[in-house]
């Protein structure tokens, strides 16, 4: 973790598997708005929720990117699936997309099931909170 952040695990607490409890950081802040699965020209290159998983956080990487960061100043992730079967039936795929974008940084996160994104064709929307020292 950066030097501005610093991760908040209770004592006592089992380890967090693929996030953190908290964090605490110091330094500029980025709120990044939700980012879908589609690519830069707003279009969809798969209906596959684990593509749309890794466009949606290569999105949110490239707007904070805009800011000077990189993925490991991300403090941040809220994750809206439309289908949590379908996020959970894929874990080990969802895995290694968030690894591909996201290293082995797990910043602080929430995921939810909701009845439906503005996009039709949307799986996923992620929004993000970034941290820069």
């Amino acid at each position: 973790m950066e030097s501005n952040m610093r991760e908040l695990h209770p004592a006592g607490w089992k380890k967090a598997s693929g996030y953190a409890n908290g964090i605490v950081a110091e330094g500029r802040t980025v709120w990044v708005a939700g980012q879908i699965g589609w690519n830069g020209n707003q279009q969809f290159e798969s209906d596959d929720i684990v593509d749309q998983i890794r466009h949606a956080l290569e999105n949110v990487v490239a707007v904070v990117a805009e800011a000077g960061g990189k993925p490991e100043h991300i403090v941040r992730l809220t994750w809206y699936v439309t289908n949590k079967r379908d996020y959970l039936s894929r874990l080990r795929d969802v895995g290694e997309a968030y690894r591909s974008v996201m290293g082995r940084h797990f910043p602080v996160m929430t995921m939810v099931q909701v009845a439906a994104l503005i996009e039709d064709r949307a799986k996923v929307e992620i929004e993000a909170t970034a941290v820069l020292p």
